[in-house]
């Protein structure tokens, strides 16, 4: 028998939310791949199905909100990765995952290898504008990376004919499909540029699928491509294509005929535009000559005989030297003028005429002060008298002369009412002359 304080006992929806917590602990986020089988669409929107290989099958959901977001049509039996959570249905014990994004298998993967990579070679700057070489003008000599037998490097050698046939192309051979393919293409742009016969590369395939362009997606390939000192023109597939190698170039062509057009000028266009200028260059000789005669004829119109410039330029010196006369005696004159004018003002500043003036001035002020200053004092004299007389009239001492007294107690406060004092009081009363005390002994109300 076991103890039954060693049992552990669980319900079975208690059994099943621990098994659920368990595996969404342990087992958050996995990517698995397998064939898509037994595909529900219900009404709700969710999905349902069953991810299987040859051994083994669980159960999925994919709810309303992550399906929405594929733009891909699913189908049953389609080859695919999810990435999921692991979880359990608690209602009836069943392992499922939940299932968050889906991607195709093969396709889906290399997608994201290269969504991966473009992400990480551009926040390192190498998609950057500003590193990008310019193309040379007019190529002296293009380095062609690609198959020798693709249709490629014939659409390109065609437009070179046609447009450029002056410069000379070099076919540097390499796989442009399998597994050996990134090696060789990397290899070709190094040897291309130790060599230093290349001011412009073309690194070129044709189309096919994702698998068949994968070579130039290759890291070290774009690197390459990117320190590489030629500029490099990427054509790689056909126009709705996109690459890596795209990407590091300092040009991308959308087709490799493209690439040739975009790598040259257009030696016809040349032509045109060179016989413009020869024709623009001869209709400005014409004009300039034309222009160099009159000037020639004018001036022989107006060329004189070297007399009649000497006789001229002695009048024209004459007529100098008469008014520069004219303007000397003017000027000797306002000097005259000037200095007459300057000896009245000097005579009138004269420092004996000034300190006569001033001397007779400050008589005159000295009087006027002294008349001032007595006129003052009289009216303050006869002011000091009128205010004394006032004085003498409101004086104390000019009541007490009349027989009247002032009587203070001992805190010399005068006394005006019989209320003020007590019987045994001691007071002082001040006469015209002199003063005494005496005690009261009696008072009398008003």
């Amino acid at each position: 028998m076991i103890d039954k304080q060693e049992k552990t006992l669980y319900s079975v929806s208690q059994l099943n939310r621990r098994a659920k917590q368990l595996l969404e602990t342990h087992l958050h986020l996995v990517w698995v791949s397998g064939e898509l089988s037994s595909l529900s669409r219900p009404s709700s929107g969710h999905w349902y199905f069953t991810l299987k290989d040859d051994r083994a099958q669980v159960r999925c959901a994919m709810f309303k909100s992550a399906n929405g977001r594929l733009r891909w049509q699913v189908e049953t039996g389609a080859q695919v990765m999810v990435r999921a959570r692991v979880s359990l249905y608690e209602g009836r014990g069943d392992y499922q995952l939940i299932v968050e994004h889906m991607e195709e298998a093969g396709t889906g993967a290399l997608q994201r290898a290269f969504e991966e990579l473009k992400q990480k070679l551009q926040l390192e700057g190498l998609f950057e504008p500003s590193r990008k070489k310019a193309l040379p003008a007019a190529p002296k000599h293009i380095g062609v990376i690609t198959s020798p037998t693709g249709a490629a490097i014939q659409d390109i050698l065609s437009v070179l004919k046609r447009r450029y046939p002056i410069a000379p192309v070099t076919i540097l051979p390499v796989a442009v499909q399998g597994a050996q393919a990134a090696g060789e293409l990397s290899l070709a742009v190094t040897k291309a540029e130790n060599s230093q016969l290349f001011d412009l590369l073309i690194i070129t395939r044709g189309g096919g699928s994702m698998e068949d362009l994968w070579p130039f997606n290759d890291e070290t390939l774009a690197r390459r491509i990117a320190q590489c000192e030629i500029p490099i023109i990427s054509a790689v597939g056909h126009e709705i294509d996109f690459t890596i190698a795209d990407f590091v170039a300092d040009v991308r062509a959308p087709t490799p005929s493209a690439s040739a057009e975009i790598a040259t000028p257009d030696i016809i266009e040349w032509q045109m535009q060179l016989d413009k200028l020869q024709q623009d260059l001869q209709r400005n000789v014409d004009a300039i000559i034309r222009h160099k005669t009159n000037s020639v004829k004018a001036l022989s119109q107006r060329l004189r005989h070297p007399k009649q410039t000497i006789d001229s330029q002695e009048q024209q010196c004459n007529s100098y030297r008469i008014r520069l006369e004219h303007a000397m005696l003017r000027m000797l004159q306002q000097l005259t003028a000037q200095r007459s004018h300057l000896q009245q003002r000097l005579e009138q500043a004269s420092p004996s005429k000034i300190i006569n003036e001033q001397q007779l001035r400050l008589q005159n002020q000295t009087k006027q002060l002294q008349a001032g200053i007595q006129q003052h004092i009289s009216q303050k004299q006869y002011e000091v008298a009128r205010y004394a007389s006032i004085l003498d009239a409101v004086s104390p001492l000019r009541v007490l002369s009349r027989g009247y007294a002032v009587v203070k107690d001992e805190n010399d406060i005068n006394i005006t009412s019989s209320k003020q004092i007590k019987v045994g009081q001691t007071l002082t009363t001040q006469l015209n002359e002199g003063s005494f005390a005496s005690e009261v002994t009696k008072t009398t109300p008003n």
